[in-house]
């Protein structure tokens, strides 16, 4: 039986080997506009890991519409640059397309040197907190024929492909928008004059190609944004473009705006894909699903159901570039998950910083080859949470005999407890892919091992690497010791029980998930719910109650200003929102003075409170364990560390700092 993922689909004239195909995803890795050996690099590896067409972008269509780190395809200077990419992408074996986009009112003004960013009306981006000018008519024009120029440019470095993005809240979907478009012209009003502005992108952009390649336009299947529009209207766009020309649609959702989840792990996989299942209906294009696919199960799936005819892997091919070269092996068991936690990737261009990747530490740093080591070496490392693995992985991956020494029965360390939570369960995943690859590495592995200074003078490792994690902090509070007391990690592990009246003592990202998971142990799943959907036993909004009701009063109890400060900007908003959701109490600004037998007292504006709670929660923070440094140090070892062993920080930092601590043996 043929494997539907793996079967050719022509776009336009165009056949593509199999049906994944990598959207473009911004990597922040041009200056000024001018593609890089980092970006050639990058997309290298993903296009010989097997993916059938990789779009890269978004490019740039003039100086309004993007900033320096993005691709620019605005100039005749950045053909050169576009063509080495092109040529790469086909070199791996996988078809080369390219995005074209005008970030609109998204463009803050620091990328066009103070000047306001353009739209089709003067209304502010809550995304740049700026109000940008509005568009006359021969700016939008001129606008036009420079989109026109741009896919000119990109058929002259060689791309096969054309992609105009016509979503995500940027200039052509703010035309779509009335949220956004208050004209009174011919561009303003009525869907048809809103849908203008796109149409006559897509008919100058074909013109300039004459057919000669495909053109896909990615659209929202739905803006998510409160008076914006929704699926009827964005199904009504996608078929007026099908019926213009375009070759194919690719169904996105969602503004960058807007407060419903996307791309985070809470949003389960492939959800999105019924808004690319209704446009299918309604065109004879083929059609593209996009969003938290990141298994092959998933996205064959999707294609045998009818929901979309291609799939969008793009944060998947982050962390696992030979994802489809596995798949089609038939070794879904091997592949490296994204686990849709956005610290590397959106977290990073929110900081103005290149793609990176907490699966993947390779990601963006793909020039730096791991080459084999000259002479290799015994070498130990002791901790199996991520830091130790991605350190033995590396070290192997160079050579080494490595042996792994892990003090438990299983490997992870605190990705178990961060995979706990609601919506975090991709956590799990990843210790479970790291283990897989593990097995396969050569890497001999001693589980429930005890290290200490007899084991070391038998071993003498030539070198030892130290990833022996964090501890739970105990803060020096009176009556910190009482039966009532219990920590955040033994919560999460299911060592310890809550009582009704639960105070979780820190705010930060532990706390904050503690409380979630708390929360959500009281109210019903989702397999409870949809059955009382499906038979109409309630309504909706009796459902919405019961999905977010619990039994449990939960207040959350930190010292600074706010709550979450430690997550990344991708997680946070949600995070918060859910903290509201859920019923917790936030109480910042307070300073714990006395945890009593019948709960907690603390100092608030100057006022000492108590609160009467069954349980208290310790979440304020970790501290390293690293208790065999100075015994590796008398004994003269060469000895490294990494991950919380050094510093307590985030997953991601964990990954990295065990991942070099591995290389650079």
């Amino acid at each position: 039986m043929s494997d539907s993922l793996f079967t050719p689909i022509a776009i336009g004239g165009l056949t593509i080997k199999n049906r994944i195909l990598m959207p473009a995803m911004h990597m922040n890795m041009c200056r000024n506009f001018q593609v890089s050996d980092r970006l050639i690099r990058f997309y290298r590896e993903r296009a010989e890991g097997g993916a059938g067409a990789i779009i890269v972008g978004y490019a740039t269509v003039d100086e309004y519409s993007g900033g320096p780190g993005n691709i620019g395809c605005h100039h005749d200077d950045h053909i050169p640059g576009l063509m080495r990419l092109a040529a790469v992408i086909k070199g791996g074996g996988a078809r080369a397309g390219i995005q074209l986009n005008h970030a609109g009112r998204y463009n803050p003004s620091f990328h066009l040197g103070g000047k306001p960013a353009v739209a089709p009306s003067a209304v502010p981006s809550r995304l740049t907190r700026e109000t940008p000018r509005e568009l006359n008519v021969d700016e939008i024009a001129a606008t036009i024929r420079r989109f026109a120029e741009a896919a000119g440019r990109a058929r002259e470095a060689g791309f096969d492909l054309v992609e105009i993005l016509a979503g995500t809240g940027y200039l052509i979907s703010s035309f779509l928008s009335p949220l956004t478009n208050r004209r009174e012209d011919r561009y303003g009003g009525s869907l048809e004059n809103r849908m203008r502005f796109g149409l006559e992108v897509l008919a100058a952009v074909k013109a300039r190609l004459s057919g000669e390649i495909p053109v896909i336009v990615r659209v929202n299947g739905n803006d998510f944004m409160e008076g914006g529009i929704g699926r009827p209207e964005q199904q009504a766009f996608a078929a007026a473009l099908a019926a213009a020309g375009a070759d194919a649609v690719s169904i996105n959702v969602g503004w960058h705006e807007a407060q419903v989840p996307q791309i985070v792990a809470k949003v389960p996989r492939g959800v999105f894909a019924y808004m690319a299942r209704e446009i299918k209906k309604q065109v004879a294009v083929p059609v593209m699903a996009g969003h938290r696919i990141n298994d092959p199960q998933t996205a064959r799936r999707l294609i045998d159901e009818g929901f979309c005819d291609l799939v969008a892997v793009g944060r998947a091919l982050i962390a696992d570039p030979r994802f489809p070269e596995k798949a089609a092996a038939g070794h879904d068991d091997r592949i490296v998950h994204c686990v849709a936690c956005g610290q590397g990737c959106f977290d990073h261009i929110f900081k103005n910083k290149a793609v990176e990747c907490l699966c993947n530490p390779r990601a963006g740093h793909e020039e730096e080859e791991l080459e084999p080591a000259a002479v290799p070496q015994k070498v130990m490392v002791v901790g199996g949470g991520p830091a130790g693995m991605f350190a033995a992985l590396a070290a192997a991956e160079r050579g080494h005999r490595v042996t792994l020494h892990e003090g438990g029965l299983r490997l992870g360390g605190q990705l178990h407890l961060a995979g706990r939570p609601p919506g975090r369960s991709e956590f799990l995943v990843l210790a479970d892919d790291l283990e897989r690859q593990l097995a396969v590495s050569g890497v001999e592995i001693r589980m429930n091992s005890t290290v200490d200074r007899r084991l070391l003078e038998l071993e003498r490792p030539e070198v030892l690497i130290l990833a022996t994690g964090g501890e739970p902090i105990v803060p020096p509070i009176p009556g910190v010791d009482l039966p009532l007391v219990v920590q955040a990690w033994d919560i999460l592990a299911g060592n310890r029980q809550a009582g009704r009246k639960v105070a979780v003592l820190g705010g930060g990202a532990v706390g904050v998930e503690t409380a979630l998971y708390l929360a959500e142990e009281g109210s019903l799943s989702g397999d409870e719910l949809k059955f009382l959907l499906v038979h109409g036993a309630e309504q909706p909004g009796e459902l919405y109650r019961l999905a977010t009701e619990h039994d449990r009063e939960i207040a959350l109890v930190e010292m600074t200003g706010s709550l979450g400060a430690n997550f990344g900007k991708t997680t946070r908003w949600g995070m918060l929102q859910d903290v509201e959701r859920y019923g917790i109490k936030p109480l910042v600004g307070a300073r714990v003075v006395e945890i009593t037998p019948a709960g907690l007292r603390f100092e608030r504006g100057g006022q000492i409170i108590d609160l009467s709670v069954d349980t208290v929660v310790l979440a304020v923070g970790t501290r390293a364990r690293n208790p065999l440094r100075q015994v590796a140090e008398e004994l003269g070892l060469r000895c490294v560390a990494a991950g919380d062993a050094v510093t307590p920080g985030t997953v991601f930092e964990a990954s990295h700092q065990g991942w070099q601590a591995g290389r650079t043996i």
